[in-house]
Parts: C-alpha cells; structure tokens; sequence
C-alpha cells in the first residue's frame, strides 16, 4: 500500500480547516452557555453585557476609557454599559492608585459566579486532553498554545 504524502498546500488546508473546527466548537458551546445562562427577567445579563464583562475580564480591570478605546465605542456608550452591569451587581468602581479621578473596573462575586457557569467546558476538554495525550504531546502542545498567543495573534496584545 502506498503512502501519498499531502503537498504542502492541503497540509495548509487541512490545518486551517482542523482549526477553525476546534475553534467553532468552543464558540457554540461558549454562545449556548451565554443564551442559556442569559434570561429574560429582572436584573438578568443581556448576551452583550455577557461579552462586555468578558473583555473587562480579559483587560484586567480596565478604566472605562481602557474599555471603550479596546471596543471602539464611545465613552458615554461606555459608561452606560457599565453603569448598567454595576446595577445589576456583576461589576464594581474602585479608584485608581495613581489618579483618584480614574477609576477601574472591578469584576464582582456575582461575575465569578457566573463564570463557573461558563467555563466547566474549557475545563472539561483540558480534563480529556491530559487523559487522551501522553505528557510529552501535551507540553507540545502547551507550547504551540504559547506560540500562538504570543506569537502570532499580535492584534490581541492591544489593550
């Protein structure tokens, strides 16, 4: 039996295609927790306030102005959007160290709590995965994580 060995462009096909396979699973699942989590009532996160706090989260207690530059939205629309998760008990105020006129944005228990909610998947496949790969696939492929994200997605470092 013989062996074909993929030209270098189907490996480039096939590389693209298993990545964004990967990556739409972690979507949907995150988007089905979102919408199953968001509910019409009372106090409840929209599913764009369910985002919003997901940057705050990734910006690490960003001002509002850190926050709204990262969106592109404007610092009233900003402020709204905060004022309204600051209400709803998922994010706090605490002054800045250096300029007590600025403050940060703080994510609250409640966020946390929420959070748990939204993350036992991700947690689920890193289980599978230390199970599934022997320790040296997964150091591999700990540093292929590392090289990506330090690497090659330089548009994320903006913040």
């Amino acid at each position: 039996m013989e062996i074909v060995k993929a030209s270098p462009e189907g490996e480039r096909i096939m590389l693209e295609n298993s990545f964004l396979e990967v990556y739409d699973k972690f979507k949907l699942q995150f988007y089905r927790k979102i919408f199953e989590l968001v509910r019409e009532q009372d106090g409840a996160l929209t599913a764009m306030e369910a985002f919003a706090l997901e940057v705050i989260q990734i910006l690490d207690e960003p001002t509002v102005s850190e926050f709204a530059d990262f969106l592109n939205i404007s610092q009233s629309n900003a402020t709204y959007k905060v004022n309204n998760l600051i209400k709803k008990g998922y994010l706090e105020r605490a002054n800045s160290k250096i300029d007590r006129r600025e403050y940060h944005l703080i994510l609250s228990e409640k966020y946390y709590n929420y959070l748990r909610q939204l993350t036992n998947y991700e947690q689920k496949v890193v289980q599978r995965m230390k199970e599934r790969f022997s320790s040296e696939d997964a150091e591999k492929l700990d540093e292929l994580f590392t090289i990506i994200s330090q690497e090659l997605m330089p548009e994320c470092e903006e913040r």
